[in-house]
Order: structure tokens, then sequence, then C-alpha cells
């Protein structure tokens, strides 16, 4: 009997759902799980993985990105989020860092060929 009333609570508990981020008083609203899904395909899954993993995934990138931004903000200016603070925090993850790296590179040439069609197009 003691058993059985141990059992309930702990279901209770896991029962939470939201992952600690409530948005009204349902479910949280999924910001990634398109983009989730896609992923998980690419990288083996099935076309059409299941709700559960997805939502499991979701939770893990979004408690990431809420402890990197807490992290960034706690180091540099205060309150802000910097791009230098990122890439501080990540300097020890070869993997990160590189693709980080790789990333604000590819932004840099994307402006670059901005400007450059803009100013062919308008003749600035």
């Amino acid at each position: 009997m003691a058993d059985e009333e141990d059992e309930t609570g702990f279901d209770e508990e896991l029962d939470d759902g939201a992952g600690g981020v409530d948005v009204g008083h349902g479910k949280r609203k999924r910001l990634f799980s398109k983009e989730l899904r896609c992923m998980m395909y690419g990288f083996g899954d099935d076309q059409n993985p299941y709700t559960e993993s997805v939502d499991i995934l979701e939770d893990l990138v979004i408690e990431f990105i809420t402890e990197m931004t807490h992290k960034a903000m706690s180091i540099g200016r205060q309150g802000r989020v910097q791009v230098e603070d990122i890439v501080f925090l990540i300097r020890k993850d070869p993997r990160k860092f590189a693709r980080v790296k790789d990333l604000l590179t590819m932004n840099e040439e994307l402006k670059r060929a901005r400007k450059a069609f803009d100013e062919a197009n308008y003749g600035s």
C-alpha cells in the first residue's frame, strides 16, 4: 500500500511536460519542432520521428540556450549578450568553437556580398 502511494506521487512529479517553461496553463508552444524533425531525419532517424523524441530534444535545446544565455549575460557587459561572450563560453569545445567560427565567417561574407549587390543595383 505504501508502495502504491509512492508510485503515484512519482508520476505526478514527472508529469510536468513543460520542461520548466510555461506558456499559459497548458503545454508550452514548441518552437523548434519542425527544424528538429528535419535534423533528426538528416542524422538517420525516421522521416516522421516520435513526437515524444522531438519534445525531449527540444527541451534539451531550450535548456542549453537558456543556460548559455544566462552565462553570457553574467560575463562581459552585465545584462547583455554579445557574440564575444558566446565565443568565450565555448572556446574549450573544439567542435562548437569551429562551427561558431565558420558561421561568423559566413555571416561576414554574406554581409559583404549583400553590400556589393546593393551597390551594383542602386549605384551607391
